[in-house]
């Protein structure tokens, strides 16, 4: 019987750390290295080894495999054991098991080049792989089970605007694109939010300046100037963190014709949506949210919560002002495509009150037109409101 194949990973791994030699440590050596170990296995065993071996020396180990398949959009450690994936809204449980130190030397791999830390006293990590993906990591004694790892992938392939919704209503949007409307897209997690802002940002007019602000930077727009700024943690070493609300004030200043604020999530919204109001139409922003209403009750809550004491009144007023549409976006259920669920206008409602109207029927049917002006110039003619209503 060969030896079971993690222990012989690891046993070769550790013969490789050990070689002492200038010469590159390629397949041809590593089979070697696997024969003198076990030289009862198979050729394509061997090769099994000498790829799993080669995924330990370099990238995220055992979970490389996963991270190079397209169709996988989550990959979920829940500590030593198997590790799951979501594949098209389900959730799976893959044939890889790690154990405690492959889970410690995954985390080492995704904080170390980013100058983080992750250890007791600093148990939460946020992180960004280089190709984008996003990576969250809680570590004992917060986790109760042992290190977990969330790593967010995304689509290397845009899914366009139709993919969300019918005709009637992907020409409403692009229009609101085209015409400079604020919009915010809500929904929960894995809705699709970030998804559907890049669908929109595909529909952005050629020339424009935008700049791109994010936790993670995910959104890939596809215009031939666009600015991306990330957010940064505070660091071992002592450099500050910045977060969305200072970006929010940079891309003020570096002449934006429209900003991308990936999410917003607390004291940075009415940096926001002040910035929303400077003249900067077809600003684009995603919350979580059930819905068009919630997400205006979910931004003046936030705003509120941002320590600027501004009253409530002056809030509400921000949000009338600034935001145009609101998009909800979700999925049915596991499996489910991510479908756009609501389009609604902001609109002005009872004793002061900001409300939302939709502009969607039953079955994601355009019932009407967006009646707010336009804030900039369409490439098509016309104005927000071209006689759908």
């Amino acid at each position: 019987m060969p030896p079971d194949s993690l222990p012989l990973d690891a046993l070769v791994h550790d013969r490789v750390l050990a070689t002492v030699t200038n010469d590159p440590i390629d397949g041809r050596h590593l089979a070697a290295l696997v024969r003198t170990e076990a030289p009862l296995l198979a050729v394509d065993e061997v090769a099994g080894v000498v790829s799993r071996v080669q995924a330990r020396m370099g990238g995220l180990g055992p979970l490389e495999p996963l991270l190079v398949d397209p169709t996988v959009s989550d990959i979920l450690v829940n500590g030593p054991g198997r590790v799951w994936t979501e594949r098209a809204g389900r959730l799976e449980r893959t044939t890889i098991v790690l154990d405690r130190p492959a889970i410690d030397l995954l985390v080492e791999r995704v904080v170390a080049p980013l100058g983080l830390r992750a250890d007791r006293t600093s148990p939460v990590v946020d992180a960004r792989l280089p190709d984008g993906s996003r990576v969250h990591v809680v570590l004992p004694p917060l986790a109760i089970d042992g290190p977990t790892v969330t790593i967010r992938r995304f689509g290397a392939t845009a899914v366009p605007l139709d993919a969300f919704c019918e005709r009637p209503v992907a020409d409403l949007l692009v229009q609101a694109v085209e015409t400079g409307l604020n919009m915010i897209v809500c929904g929960g997690t894995g809705a699709g939010k970030t998804t559907l802002l890049n669908a929109l940002g595909a529909h952005l007019p050629a020339g424009e300046r935008v700049v791109t602000v994010e936790d993670a930077a995910e959104l890939r727009l596809p215009g031939d100037h666009v600015v991306r700024l990330e957010t940064r943690p505070a660091t071992p070493d002592g450099l500050a963190a910045v977060g969305v609300r200072d970006l929010v004030r940079a891309a003020l200043r570096m002449r934006p014709d429209r900003i991308v604020v990936g999410e917003v999530r607390g004291a940075e919204t009415l940096d926001m949506l002040q910035a929303l109001n400077t003249g900067h139409g077809g600003c684009l922003s995603t919350c979580h949210a059930n819905g068009p209403t919630d997400a205006i009750r979910r931004i003046e809550t936030m705003a509120l919560l941002g320590g600027t004491e501004v009253p409530l009144d002056a809030v509400r007023a921000q949000i009338l002002g600034a935001v145009d549409l609101v998009i909800h976006v979700a999925r049915a259920g596991a499996g489910a495509a991510r479908r756009i669920e609501a389009v609604a206008e902001v609109v002005a409602g009872p004793h002061g009150l900001v409300t939302t109207q939709p502009l969607t029927g039953p079955g994601g049917s355009a019932a009407a037109g967006c009646r707010r002006p336009p804030r900039r110039h369409s490439p098509l003619g016309g104005g927000a409101a071209d006689g759908r209503r």
